[in-house]
């Protein structure tokens, strides 16, 4: 259980570092499941150069995450995919 929530955290924090470099506005729940798959991507692109020592998926933590999150944002500006947004009063 603590992993899910410790999942969510990172995903939310990488999202909104990510979201606030490319000045996307987003709702919190696109926002954390944004962070959720630049971790994934950023944890593949770790896995390839440094293995795990219990030959397990690793996470990619908050620098990869962040990263990763970034490319999924910019590779959705250049294909013109719009995530929700969040209306201003």
């Amino acid at each position: 259980m603590f992993h899910l929530i410790w999942y969510i955290l990172i995903g939310l924090i990488s999202g909104l570092i990510a979201k606030s470099v490319m000045r996307v506005h987003m709702t919190i729940f696109w926002t954390i499941v944004l962070g959720m798959i630049g971790s994934i991507i950023g944890g593949a692109v770790t896995h390839m150069f440094s293995r795990p020592t219990n030959e397990r998926y690793h996470p990619a933590g908050l620098l990869f995450s962040t990263l990763g999150a970034i490319l999924i944002l910019y590779i959705c500006y250049k294909l013109k995919i719009h995530f929700p947004q969040v209306n201003p009063f």
